[in-house]
């Protein structure tokens, strides 16, 4: 008898884990899917994008950023930034970088994986893909971003995974290791300014080892960027007692977009972006690039204070 009650209960608790992808409706897109395994959903639309709409825990605030005003249209003539996450090429350029995604995409559904791809860009010959993959318990979340050049001629380009989030948080990344000098002479890692950077913007909070940007949805001012390079690249974003974080692997071999960065994070009033950005390759006709991010969500998140003891305390055991 308590054999059979454990191997009920066994099969309850895989049930209850598992992963289900179903198509549903979502601000006005009729062809979206739904991702979740009870713990956590993402909303993924094939109406435009590819672009992944919501992240939550089910039931529970949306943490990406979602323009109400262009939610559940397409066909736009223009660039739309809609919200959510999306999957561009670096460096950013005018008109390459901005290719339109407001045209329907394919979806593939391979058991508890989603790859969404969008049509060949006309602008650029390239083919944007994402996948996503949620884990059977809890919210880890592989997120793979795939770019294919179907130009005949190669391309030099880096992919750039950016996930805009709701306002009135707080986006978090990390420097590499800190030194003592005269121990560590040489440099060891980029901060990459813009020409519309302004360090003395409130906004923005420095520690030692941490860089904050703050979303204020009241600050009509100036939009405030930078970027760095991160071997453990990361970015997180605290909003309320949520606390959703991206991170990835970058390969210090390697070049980089924009000075050499693999993380960028923006603000202005209306979102914050946190981006990670994959190294420029070479990129053939018929060849293909990729860069996978991964995702975790954290309910009931309280830092007391912006400094590095607190902040270890809080993300050091999620980014390890």
């Amino acid at each position: 008898m308590i054999r059979t009650l454990f191997v009920f209960a066994a099969i309850t608790m895989s049930l209850s884990a598992a992963v289900t992808i179903q198509k549903a409706s979502y601000g006005g897109w009729p062809n979206c899917y739904r991702i979740t395994n009870g713990e956590v959903e993402l909303i993924v639309t094939t109406d435009v994008g590819p672009r992944v709409l919501r992240y939550s825990f089910v039931k529970g605030q949306n943490l990406f950023k979602e323009f109400q005003d262009q939610l559940g249209k397409s066909g736009e003539r223009t660039w739309q930034p809609r919200g959510g996450h999306r999957l561009w090429m670096a460096p950013e350029h005018v008109p390459d970088t901005y290719a339109l995604d407001n045209s329907p995409a394919v979806a593939v559904v391979n058991g508890a994986v989603l790859e969404v791809t969008q049509p060949v860009e006309p602008e650029t010959g390239l083919e944007k893909t994402i996948v996503v993959k949620l884990a059977a318990a809890g919210t880890d979340v592989e997120v793979l971003h795939r770019i294919k050049n179907t130009a005949t001629k190669a391309r030099r380009f880096a992919p750039w995974a950016l996930t805009m989030m709701a306002q009135g948080g707080t986006g978090i990344s990390g420097f590499p290791p800190r030194g003592t000098h005269p121990e560590v002479l040489a440099p060891t890692n980029p901060l990459v300014m813009w020409a519309f950077s302004d360090l003395s913007d409130t906004r923005w909070t420095f520690t030692k080892k941490y860089m904050m940007l703050r979303q204020d949805p009241g600050n009509t001012g100036q939009p405030q960027k930078l970027g760095l390079f991160n071997k453990d690249t990361f970015g997180a974003y605290l909003l309320g007692s949520d606390l959703f974080v991206k991170k990835y692997k970058a390969d210090p071999s390697k070049s980089y977009p924009d000075f050499g960065c693999s993380f960028e994070t923006f603000t202005n009033a209306e979102f914050l972006e946190l981006e990670t950005l994959g190294p420029l390759e070479n990129v053939a006709s018929g060849a293909t690039v990729e860069h996978t991010e991964r995702w975790t969500l954290h309910s009931n998140v309280k830092i007391a204070s912006w400094t590095d003891a607190e902040l270890d305390r809080v993300l050091l055991p999620l980014v390890k």
